[in-house]
């Protein structure tokens, strides 16, 4: 007589129990289950980032000269496929691109810090009284100070420039000093290594991907290069005409220091929103010893025109095809950049933050990119 048996092949009544693997896999399948893996893989994947990032910023004088050297790279790659194009040996296009561009950054170092000894008596003849307008100030203004607690800072001030802290900073100065000396060499070289054999690095390294993944890493790289080098240019052009604009001010109102203080702002220009705006605090400040409040305040009004000038005209002008970023990822960039690296930092962190979203969209793209790109017979021009 046979037995009537289930649709799961147990006998009627006698239920085959489920495996205990069954019943973890039903765990992983609902909702909850899918969005617990998705938060392990997030949570792996910021770990990740946290060693990348915090190795990274343990060895500055290796990371940031190969940040910056990638960034010029990719601001002077045309350049040199332009010399290139026109029958110059690629090793001489390399090397003229690379001489002007040390010869422009020593000729602007140098006119700044002749500029400034020039003038630097004239401000320094006036800086006492100055300080005394500032001393009437802060004990007539409606903060009253009175010249006891004056002096009493001034008493402290005097006992710190005589302790035993102002020769420590001064070896970390120097120190600090030595540093920058050796990261402007290291970042030169690395420079000049990216223009010359720059497509070949790039090649070694997308290399180690799979095959599949190598076509769609060479068009993230190209776009990189280009949202880099429209950046740098961009950057450049913007930074400039914020110099102009203060420097016609500052020469209106007769502010000393005007060429070496519109310099200060062009190199502040490079920081997107308020860099220009921070720097052209210090030509605030001279304003303000030397010409008196009404001037500073003048001053004070060109660098916020200028500033929204640069925000609303400028930037959609000159970078809004490879600066798609919203403003308030700029400045949550910019202060992540600070925190990590200091001022360093702040000028890398809004072209990184633009290259990794290029990536980003370049790697979720549905559409498959063409045919994998064949390396060249030759080293290329660009990083």
């Amino acid at each position: 007589m046979e037995r009537d048996v289930t649709p799961d092949g147990d006998p009627a009544g006698q239920p085959r129990p489920r495996p205990f693997t069954g019943r973890l896999s039903v765990l992983w399948t609902d909702g909850l289950g899918r969005a617990s893996i998705r938060a392990v893989q997030t949570l792996a994947v910021l770990s990740l980032a946290w060693v990348v990032v915090t190795a990274a910023t343990r060895v500055p004088l290796v990371t940031i000269p190969v940040l910056v050297a990638l960034i010029l790279a990719s601001a002077m790659a045309p350049a040199v496929r332009w010399l290139a194009a026109r029958g110059w040996p690629r090793a001489l296009a390399v090397l003229s691109s690379f001489l002007v561009i040390l010869a422009v950054a020593a000729g602007v170092v140098g006119g700044i810090i002749a500029l400034v000894r020039q003038q630097a008596s004239v401000l320094a003849a006036r800086a006492e009284a100055g300080i005394g307008q500032l001393q009437q100030f802060i004990t007539t203004g409606p903060v009253a100070l009175t010249n006891a607690q004056i002096d009493a800072a001034r008493s402290e001030f005097q006992k710190f420039l005589a302790g035993g802290t102002l020769g420590a900073d001064a070896l970390t100065g120097l120190r600090t000093a030595g540093e920058i000396v050796a990261g402007s060499v290291l970042t030169a070289v690395i420079l000049f290594f990216f223009l010359k054999d720059g497509e070949k690095i790039r090649y070694f390294l997308i290399g180690f991907l799979p095959g599949t993944r190598q076509g769609r890493a060479h068009l993230a790289a190209e776009r990189s290069i280009v949202v880099l080098g429209g950046y740098v240019r961009g950057t450049l052009i913007i930074a400039a005409i914020d110099a102009v604009i203060v420097l016609i001010g500052l020469l209106i109102l007769q502010v000393p220091l005007a060429v070496p203080l519109a310099a200060v702002v062009f190199l502040g220009g490079f920081i997107p929103i308020i860099g220009a705006t921070a720097a052209g605090s210090l030509a605030v400040l001279v304003a303000l010893v030397e010409n008196g409040p009404v001037p500073a305040l003048v001053v004070l009004l060109i660098l916020v025109a200028a500033n929204q000038f640069e925000h609303h005209i400028l930037q959609p002008l000159f970078m809004g095809r490879v600066l798609r970023i919203h403003g308030l990822v700029i400045i949550l960039a910019l202060a992540a950049g600070a925190t990590l690296a200091g001022v360093i930092g702040a000028l890398l962190a809004v072209p990184l933050t633009a290259v990794g979203w290029t990536i980003y969209k370049t790697l979720a793209e549905r559409n498959t990119p063409g045919p994998e790109p064949v390396a060249p017979a030759e080293p290329g021009s660009g990083a």
